[in-house]
């Protein structure tokens, strides 16, 4: 099979368009139109509907666009293996992780990995949806449990758990609650129960809004609730590695905590040699050591 032909072909599927993809090759229109008729023929098939509105694939067209996906994303790795060297990290890293961790602790500390390798380019991914690495949605996870596919290399990172924080001038104004019954004189922020967050989490949140809680604020992300807590509006449930950032915030009764929450960090075994996948994993591990330091300083378990 052609492989130009094949090139041409991923590309018309990817953009829906003979124009588009033709922009994208630096090929004329009716070029890539050749291309496809040609390669229509020698597989005996029809791989587009034509429509006015652009181009849609037949089912053989989608067999053979998964297929070709598929190459596209192996030479994508090949590529990167090819450009990194020792003395040069260069091009684009996908990394995913959750909303909270992302916006809270990882994005804040990046600035001392862009110190050491300044033509690094990171796309971060912050989604609750866990991205499929072995189909390259994304380069490295940071989960907040451990992988299922069992071609990823993975390593645990830390256990995080929830707990309840407020600012000191909130606790100044509307006292510090000693018992879960004085939750009914306060007002809890948090994450709702059924919104995509990890299982301790949503637990913690059912077991208290089970009390007699004063006023309730949900917020759909821990970004959100962090600021409604800096912000003296109550008591936010958030995780335990905020305080590294946040030494002001003051817990709230301290019995009161989920069940620890491990955080993984994983990527497909075919990026184990690629150099920028080593140096984000060894800027994470030295990030993290530098936390743990952190806590048992603060004397926090």
């Amino acid at each position: 099979m052609d492989w130009d032909k094949l090139r041409i072909f991923h590309a018309v599927a990817d953009a829906g368009s003979l124009t588009h993809a033709g922009d994208t090759l630096h090929l004329s229109q009716s070029a890539v139109s050749r291309q496809i008729r040609a390669l229509e023929e020698s597989l005996g098939t029809t791989l587009f509907h034509r429509h006015a509105r652009g181009l849609i694939l037949t089912e053989q067209g989608e067999l053979l666009f998964e297929a070709t996906s598929a190459m596209a994303r192996k030479l994508d790795s090949a590529s990167a293996r090819i450009r990194d060297s020792e003395e040069n990290v260069l091009g684009e890293l996908k990394v995913t992780t959750t909303v909270g961790f992302g916006t809270l602790w990882l994005a804040p500390r990046l600035v001392n990995l862009y110190e050491k390798f300044p033509d690094l380019r990171i796309d971060l991914l912050l989604k609750e949806r866990v991205l499929d690495l072995p189909m390259r949605e994304a380069d490295v996870a940071i989960r907040m449990k451990e992988p299922s596919q069992s071609d990823l290399i993975r390593r645990r990172l830390l256990n995080i758990r929830m707990r309840l924080y407020a600012s000191p001038e909130y606790v100044a104004a509307r006292g510090m609650p000693a018992t879960l019954e004085d939750l009914s004189k306060h007002r809890l922020i948090c994450q709702k129960p059924d919104q995509p967050q990890v299982a301790a989490g949503a637990r913690l949140v059912q077991e208290l809004m089970a009390q007699n809680v004063g006023s309730t604020l949900t917020v759909n992300n821990y970004f959100g609730v962090l600021q409604a807590v800096l912000a003296n509006l109550g008591i936010g449930v958030l995780p335990d590695y905020l305080t590294a950032d946040n030494p002001q915030m003051i817990r709230i009764l301290p019995d009161t905590e989920s069940g620890e929450v491990p955080v993984f960090l994983a990527y497909p075994e075919e990026l184990r040699q690629t150099r920028r996948v080593a140096v984000f994993r060894d800027f994470v591990l030295e990030e993290i050591q530098a936390y743990r330091r952190h806590q048992s300083e603060a004397g926090q378990t």
